[in-house]
């Protein structure tokens, strides 16, 4: 699926991958199979990825509901409101009906080891995001400690790092200190869990917004979309390991020198069965069920 059409029905929002739509003050969120690279969204749908969103998203949210709410109310699409009882085929599996809430403008990430554009950053000044680390560290590197690196949101184009005075200056300092420590106790027990299902979890990106005051983890929750996923079975410092999110199709797009600018290349089949087979994998080591 590369859109989701639900006529008659309010479109609230649509992203990079989710189309958002609102009934009665609550959003439903429909995880579509588009994928973006390099912040572009490639013209060839990845089967079964939508599914793999949604279905890892809700088993965090489940997870993580005594570390830090989040704005999932359920993924039964016989629970939905009325008026989605007509696409309930095109909901199943993807979709998650949601409270509403007020986005933090910052993206809130954590990285437990030395990959992407921290390691390019790393490599050109022995810092990442302004957080001086050891010398002498490999690409793929575990870090001495997780370490807090929000970003600026961005409707179009990149997201901009910032130092957390910045972000401390936008949301507050009570406010930055309490999703800091939200960010890094997720991305903690998120790791330790993975890591016993054969995943590292290398860094990750989080949202949270605010409704009725309380703070809550929204959008989605440590996918291969949002996550760096290392196979831990043969995962070695010093090189770029082998992945189980979207590093295969960045890989192809780098190797075919792409500039990285609209529009994107399209991607060959074995690509396409290749992410999808590596979402799939996450999925089942993760959770310990098939992609249904």
């Amino acid at each position: 699926m590369l859109d989701a059409e639900l006529p008659g029905i309010k479109r609230f929002a649509r992203g990079k991958v989710r189309d958002v739509f609102e009934v009665n003050g609550l959003l439903l969120i429909v995880a579509t199979d588009r994928l973006s690279a390099f912040d572009v969204v490639l013209r060839d749908p990845i089967p079964g990825k939508g599914r793999v969103l949604n279905g890892l998203s809700e088993f965090w949210f489940r997870r993580f509901q005594g570390v830090v709410a989040n704005h999932m109310l359920t993924t039964e699409p016989a629970e939905f409101p009325e008026v989605f009882r007509p696409y309930l085929s095109v909901l199943a599996g993807r979709s998650m009906l949601v409270r509403k809430a007020r986005p933090l403008p910052v993206e809130c990430v954590v990285r437990g080891y030395l990959a992407g554009s921290g390691w390019k950053e790393y490599e050109e000044s022995g810092k990442v995001c302004g957080i001086e680390l050891p010398r002498g560290l490999r690409q793929a590197d575990k870090l001495p400690g997780p370490v807090f690196t929000p970003a600026t949101k961005a409707s179009t184009g990149h997201d901009e790092n910032i130092t957390y005075a910045r972000m401390a200056e936008l949301v507050g300092k009570e406010l930055a200190a309490k999703v800091r420590d939200a960010s890094l106790a997720v991305y903690a027990q998120a790791e330790e869990y993975a890591r016993s299902r054969g995943i590292i979890i290398a860094d990750t990106k989080l949202e949270f917004g605010l409704t009725d005051g309380e703070l809550i983890l929204i959008d989605e929750a440590l996918t291969p979309d949002s996550s760096r996923f290392w196979d831990a079975g043969v995962y070695r410092p010093g090189t770029s390991p082998r992945s189980y999110d979207k590093q295969f199709v960045r890989d192809y797009l780098e190797r075919v020198g792409w500039n990285k600018t609209p529009p994107a290349p399209r991607l060959p089949a074995e690509v396409v069965a290749g992410t999808s087979q590596r979402y799939r994998e996450a999925f089942r080591l993760i959770t310990g069920r098939e992609l249904f």
